[in-house]
């Protein structure tokens, strides 16, 4: 079944609720790091401690993605988001209301879990609802939360947080939630299931061709990204922009939505080329912080770079990966969701142990050894993954729709 309107048109509506439903998990995992001085202060903790509210989110999402996904396969796909979303609700209540660390990284644990799911839903759901051309431009629109809380969502978090102090911007958070579950239940159409005798096994999935060179290049390049983004405030201290990080990250943020404006014009007739150039932009500007860290003149054109690449990534990752998938969608979007995860929790890990043994200097040399591995992965997958073809792969889009609605 797809849900394409008249004439080929995207269902914009259903599409932007997902939309919704990714702005919310990603700003409920990137609000930290704008975040850290007073999360520190009034947890009573170092920064590089308030880091680590990063690596547990995504641990939770790194335990759960997997096992929620193959063990949720039978169920009916809004029901199920709807759950995830009620967890982020949840969990940034309890963050909002914490004074121990303790709890509030177990809040952070359960928000990675309701994470895990979200991100394994998102882009099987965006395709069941058109026709196979238009795949990827439909899991565009779906990602567009990503850069939308980048750009938006964290600044004014950051924002709010020097004037009304950290707790109130998790407070809004929850709120923010529980409006998304409403436009889900509303506007988002709802598909049953995988039926049981077509659930492949996940060993099945994991061997598939091309499947395991998009999530090497994931973990290299989301590695690199949250080393970065984790500890993107001791950066711009360093360049003497610390009272400016909520304008800096602004200008991330759209950037980042120039990229994924650009990705979703050409993805569906340029993916491996799409990727090519976001590890390239990215290490461009992984080069001019390397050159000239500590300078403002460099580091702002540097982050805005950085934003400009990073925009479509989570598309250009998912919809190969989709391609390459097939029936088995939903399961491989959870391993991507692992491996991203995986490189989640290892940026704030390898970023706070660059940063408290020397200093943001040492964030390039590392980034751009990182982005190394994902282009040489990009690189290698020309048959399958990130085809030189335009085709999609063998076996894209079959069975996305063969669990009836």
């Amino acid at each position: 079944m797809s849900a394409a309107g008249p004439g080929g048109r995207l269902p914009m509506g259903a599409l932007l609720a997902l939309a919704a439903a990714a702005f919310v998990t990603i700003l409920t995992e990137a609000l930290p790091a704008g975040l850290l001085a007073g999360m520190a202060q009034g947890l009573g903790v170092t920064e590089s401690w308030i880091g680590q509210t990063v690596t547990v989110y995504a641990a939770g999402a790194l335990a759960a993605a997997l096992p929620l996904t193959a063990a949720s396969q039978g169920l009916r796909r809004r029901p199920l988001l709807l759950a995830a979303l009620a967890g982020f609700a949840l969990a940034n209540a309890v963050t909002a209301l914490s004074a121990s660390f303790a709890l509030t990284m177990a809040a952070r644990f359960l928000a990675g879990m309701s994470a895990g799911l979200v991100w394994a839903l998102l882009a099987g759901y965006a395709a069941r609802m058109v026709p196979e051309a238009q795949r990827g431009r439909a899991i565009a629109v779906a990602m567009a939360g990503t850069p939308l809380a980048l750009s938006l969502g964290v600044p004014a978090g950051t924002f709010l947080g020097t004037l009304a102090g950290w707790r109130l911007c998790f407070g809004a958070m929850s709120l923010l939630a529980l409006a998304i579950m409403l436009w889900v239940r509303l506007g988002l159409p709802d598909f049953a299931g995988q039926a049981a005798e077509r659930r492949p096994p996940l060993r099945q999935v994991f061997v598939r061709p091309g499947l395991r060179p998009v999530l090497a290049a994931v973990l290299g390049y989301v590695l690199a990204h949250n080393i970065l983004y984790t500890y993107v405030a001791p950066v711009l201290a360093e360049a003497g922009l610390a009272r400016r990080t909520d304008a800096v990250l602004l200008l991330f943020g759209l950037a980042s939505l120039a990229g994924i404006w650009i990705v979703g014009l050409l993805i569906d007739r340029h993916l491996r080329a799409l990727t090519l150039a976001s590890i390239a932009l990215f290490g461009l500007a992984a080069l001019i912080l390397g050159l000239w860290h500590g300078a403002a003149p460099a580091v702002v054109p540097a982050v805005a770079i950085w934003g400009l690449a990073f925009g479509g990534a989570a598309t250009l990752f998912q919809t190969a990966l989709s391609r390459v998938a097939g029936e088995a969608a939903d399961l491989a979007q959870s391993m991507l969701v692992t491996a991203w995860n995986a490189a989640i929790a290892g940026g704030g890990i390898l970023g706070g142990l660059l940063l408290d043994r020397a200093g943001p200097a040492a964030f390039a040399p590392a980034i751009l050894l990182l982005l190394g591995a994902a282009l040489a992965a990009v690189s290698m997958a020309g048959r399958s993954g990130f085809p030189r073809s335009a085709a999609p792969c063998p076996g894209a889009g079959r069975g996305l729709d063969g669990a009836g609605s």
